[in-house]
């Protein structure tokens, strides 16, 4: 097979590089940790001589962290982890400052593995994911699997299992990333160590909630002008993410109705306030829906027949599984897009459903994606992730390991720090008092 020669980058457009500098400009602003890590990184060059391959949002707040590692001394590539979370003005400022950057919103399925391709052929020594497609590939490759989006990368790369055994660790950010190398782990598959970035408080106690809350609403105001206010709300999966989003919608003065499998889940949501209920009861009575589960088929046709009409679909969960497009298409009688990012389905009972961003992260795919003050947090963990993969790359076990307590405390103090907010202090007797398992009533 005649491989395809790899190109410096692939974006929509390099004359938008002035404006993308702009909108880095901007969330770097925004993202004072971030730039103290990349300060103490250009002095140290910590990453030098490592490359770091990542497949994430192309959005503002990654180009931060993009020059940051490359200020550290990395060679830096990016490709996207969504065909519809690119930021075009920011990969082609990425891609003069000379970072690999293979992205483009709104690109193909064909041309999202095709770019997995192009980033891979750069040889990672680590890697950064949103959702593990990276981890994924590089694995299917290590077993020689064939077909599907197999084929893609292969036309790009040729057979190359070698290539998993130059990784000397990766890190992953999401939920839906974190289950699936958890699974891989357990099935003995997992070839190199991986960092749990979700999980780490200065993470999922953030970005999940409050970010996504923000911004997932954000995406479904922007997609459709609605009005927030006296709607029934349906979130499905009330985890860190889900809570968030249902917080803010109650807020915007929703009436918010939640539907989870998990009891305390459920329960949690009963004592906060929310309705609970089943998926098959919210389907009846929901003016609006958000998935936030990371599972597949949560909204299926069964739910789709019971709808009101017009009732709007949105998902934040991270792949577009979680509403059965397939379930919607079989029921439906006419399908156009109604306005951008909008697809009305027209069903055969007569009624209207209005799926935003194609089932894909609504937050990012009908809006801008996480504010950079949220991100400020995540991103520094990224950072000193690498740094510490690099530090210790010889004694980190074959598994999902968590991110260090110290680096995690440390990200919370420095961003206390940059919003000048103090902690109080232990007094020496009360440090004694909590050692003591002697002093009683």
């Amino acid at each position: 097979m005649e491989m395809e020669i790899v190109p410096d980058y692939w974006v929509k457009d390099i004359s938008l590089e002035a404006d993308g500098r702009k909108l880095l400009e901007w969330a770097e602003l925004s993202m004072p940790v971030v730039m103290k890590i990349r300060k103490r990184f250009e002095e140290e060059k910590p990453l030098k001589g490592y490359t770091l391959v990542g497949c994430l949002h192309i959005t503002k707040e990654t180009g931060v962290l993009a020059r940051t590692l490359k200020a550290g001394g990395a060679k830096v590539v990016l490709t996207a982890s969504n065909p519809l979370s690119t930021t075009d003005e920011v990969a082609a400022a990425l891609a003069v400052e000379g970072i690999n950057v293979y992205a483009i919103k709104g690109e193909s399925n064909e041309d999202y593995y095709r770019c997995i391709g192009y980033a891979l052929s750069h040889e990672a020594d680590i890697t950064i994911d949103d959702g593990a497609d990276l981890v994924s590939t590089l694995h299917k490759m290590a077993r020689g699997e064939k077909g599907g989006e197999m084929d893609i990368v292969e036309s790009v790369l040729g057979e190359r299992p070698d290539l998993i055994e130059k990784v000397i660790g990766g890190s992953e950010e999401t939920t839906t990333g974190v289950i699936r190398l958890r699974a891989m782990a357990r099935d003995g598959a997992l070839k190199y160590p991986l960092v749990a970035v979700n999980d780490a408080k200065s993470k999922n106690l953030f970005d999940n909630p409050v970010g996504t809350g923000q911004s997932a609403l954000d995406g479904v105001i922007r997609a459709t002008d609605v009005l927030i206010a006296g709607k029934n709300f349906v979130v499905v999966g009330y985890g860190h993410v889900g809570s968030g989003i249902a917080e803010r919608a109650r807020g915007l003065g929703a009436l918010v109705i939640v539907v989870d499998v998990k009891p305390h889940n459920a329960l949690k949501a009963a004592m906060y306030g929310f309705r609970v209920a089943t998926m098959r009861e919210a389907a009846e009575y929901g003016d609006i829906f958000i998935t936030a589960t990371g599972n597949i088929n949560v909204i299926r046709k069964e739910h789709f027949e019971l709808m009101k009409n017009e009732a709007i679909l949105a998902n934040a969960g991270h792949f577009d599984v979680e509403i059965s497009k397939p379930d919607l298409e079989e029921l439906s009688e006419n399908i156009r897009e109604i306005r951008p990012l909008v697809t009305e389905y027209k069903l055969k009972n007569g009624k209207r459903l209005f799926l935003l961003g194609e089932g894909r992260l609504v937050n990012l795919a009908c809006a801008k994606g996480h504010p950079s003050e949220v991100m400020d947090m995540s991103f520094a963990l990224q950072a000193l992730c690498a740094e510490y993969m690099v530090k210790n790359a010889d004694k980190l076990p074959v598994t999902v390991i968590d991110v260090p307590q110290d680096i995690d405390e440390k990200v919370a103090r420095l961003k206390l720090e940059t919003m000048d907010l103090k902690t109080e202090k232990l007094t020496e007797q009360q440090e004694e008092y909590l050692k003591s398992w002697k002093i009683g009533t």
